[in-house]
């Protein structure tokens, strides 16, 4: 980390750099060692401490400032102001590594995608007129065909009807 330091109307003292070097030290990891350029202004100014601190990372600015009746207090929450932008800034870079990608940009080609079975289709099948009859004339027509079931309007009572085959030879009827 370079740092520099620029004093309005006070000197600049070992103790106040080292304030601000110890402080950074504990922000070594946000910065993944990659070397940073800060600019630490103080000044005081009608028995205000103002302190300014403008840090060079990566592509980034960040810039932060504040202004307390005690120097070594403002340094510490204008380097407290730095951190939670460094931690924004490398929270959303570290986002933007981690989102998915896409099937197209992992390298498999698109041809070779199949889509999952969505489950059984309806299929049509022919139309017939539904004919009066019997739940016996049902059978017999019923056994003629190659169909499990028959739908016919019952002759008793006018009402749609359902004769199936069942797995054990027998019939049977569904009446609503």
């Amino acid at each position: 980390m370079k740092f520099e330091y620029t004093g309005r109307h006070i000197e600049v003292t070992p103790a106040l750099r080292t304030h601000v070097e110890e402080h950074f030290e504990r922000l070594r990891h946000l910065f993944d060692g990659k070397t940073i350029n800060a600019h630490v202004i103080i000044e005081v100014e009608k028995g205000r401490h103002r302190s300014e601190i403008i840090v060079k990372w990566r592509n980034d600015v960040l810039t932060a400032n504040s202004t307390l009746a005690d120097m070594y207090q403002s340094l510490s929450k204008t380097i407290d102001k730095i951190e939670k932008q460094a931690l924004k800034i490398k929270n959303k870079i570290i986002d933007k590594h981690h989102k998915a990608k896409k099937v197209a940009s992992v390298g498999t080609p698109v041809d070779e995608v199949s889509p999952s079975p969505v489950g059984p289709k309806i299929v049509s099948a022919k139309r017939y007129a539904v004919k009066p009859m019997t739940a016996e004339e049902a059978v017999f027509r019923l056994h003629d065909e190659e169909n499990q079931f028959l739908v016919f309007r019952n002759a008793e009572d006018e009402r749609v009807s359902v004769i199936y085959r069942r797995k054990d030879g027998d019939y049977g009827l569904i009446q609503p």
